[in-house]
């Protein structure tokens, strides 16, 4: 059975940084690409970035994170990170990761991430 399991949240003051990491326990095969989604209290579950698993690794962000995160990825541990930089008191949330491909699409149990002085 495959598990994702979210490390690195925590209370960050506005303007600091703080990085994400996921991993995945288990037998997972054919990845196709792991993202990061973030939900506020009170707020649908929104896409941060997401990035492939192909030679390439291509990305794609929020506008809000633009210029602000990096996705970046270890496809040989299947593990996935997210850099926050200069974090905004409306960037805090439970930060979800998210890994899918042929006939799986499987979340982590998601990690806190709270800005504020």
């Amino acid at each position: 059975q495959v598990q994702l399991v979210e490390s690195g949240g925590g209370l960050v003051q506005p303007g600091g940084s703080l990085r994400l990491s996921c991993a995945a326990s288990g037998s997972i095969f054919s990845i196709r690409a792991m993202g990061w989604y973030r939900q506020a209290p009170g707020k649908q579950r929104e896409l941060v970035a997401t990035i492939t698993i192909t030679s390439g690794g291509s990305t794609n962000y929020a506008d809000s994170v633009k210029g602000r995160f990096t996705i970046s990825r270890d496809n040989a541990k299947n593990t996935v990170y997210l850099q926050m930089n200069s974090l905004k008191p409306e960037d805090t949330a439970v930060y979800y990761c998210n890994y899918w491909g042929p006939g799986y699409d499987y979340w982590g149990q998601g990690t806190q991430v709270t800005v504020s002085s």
